[in-house]
């Protein structure tokens, strides 16, 4: 019985430290043009720590979430998805739990993706692109308050973040 344990936390261990590069998709779709997005992603500003995960895309999604903490305190979280329906990708915001906001995929090209909701209050946009030295950016922007508004983020992979 021990040998067939073994075997599985090793098949386990293997799957748990897939390349974040891997997308279950069919190749050439839009949902696996975004697996650059996927793995865990973690950075500081001004004394907000955030992280950012997100899975490879399979069966048409891709699921995110973030936390901010300050302080030793959660600040700030955020469930995620993008999906793929009605022949359009879509970003779905879920701050603090509430109600998904959609946000259709604007414009993609390699290694970056914009999303936009140009009815919704704030952000109207949310932005993500890879940077030639593999980290991570992210920035919501839009108007609030007849003011340009935008909040940028910069992540690299978890494993390397150091504080």
């Amino acid at each position: 019985m021990r040998p067939v344990l073994l075997l599985l936390v090793v098949l386990l261990s293997a799957c748990a430290s897939r390349s974040s590069d891997v997308s279950l998709e069919p190749a050439g779709s839009e949902l696996a043009a975004l697996t650059w997005l996927s793995g865990s992603w973690a950075g500081e500003a001004g004394g907000i720590l955030t992280e950012e995960h997100w899975t490879a895309p399979m069966g048409g999604s891709m699921l995110g979430m973030a936390r901010s903490s300050q302080g030793g305190r959660q600040v700030f979280f955020e469930y995620a998805r993008i999906e793929a329906r009605s022949g359009n990708i879509y970003y779905l915001a879920s701050p603090l739990g509430r109600e998904p906001v959609p946000f259709r995929l604007a414009e993609s090209e390699p290694q970056r993706a914009v999303f936009e909701n140009p009815e919704h209050d704030f952000p109207q946009r949310v932005l993500y692109w890879r940077e030639a030295d593999g980290s991570l950016r992210a920035r919501i922007e839009g108007v609030e308050n007849g003011q340009a508004r935008q909040e940028d983020w910069h992540y690299v992979p978890a494993r390397l973040f150091r504080r």
